[in-house]
């Protein structure tokens, strides 16, 4: 069982690595193709407005992520206690149910002798 929630939690570090590193490179690309619109950029200039590009772009991605993660934190925990709510509603409801079946039952046993 632990071994299960091990290699869980990897592939899903894992994943969150590749995911990452296809944003940046997405990012790379964008920034690449914004610095081709400037042909009159130096190369050093470039490069420089290439890696800013990058850098605020990959910043931006982050702090999305950020506030994605606690979004769904929030979320979790609201549909948790909706949920541990709603189990002792049916809970109690079935407890009801047994407990009148169980009346009616003794009841007609009661009146049919």
């Amino acid at each position: 069982m632990e071994h299960d929630k091990d290699s869980a939690r990897g592939l899903a570090q894992l994943e969150g690595y590749l995911l990452w590193n296809a944003e940046v490179e997405d990012a790379r690309r964008r920034a690449g193709r914004f610095t081709d619109q400037l042909p009159w950029l130096t190369r050093a200039q470039r490069e420089d407005v290439e890696r800013v590009y990058t850098a605020d772009r990959v910043a931006s991605c982050r702090d999305s992520l950020i506030r994605i993660s606690e979004r769904a934190a929030e979320l979790r925990g609201e549909y948790s206690a909706r949920y541990r709510l709603l189990r002792k509603r049916c809970l109690a409801a079935v407890v009801l149910a047994i407990g009148a079946a169980s009346g009616t039952c003794a009841a007609l046993t009661l009146l049919t002798r």
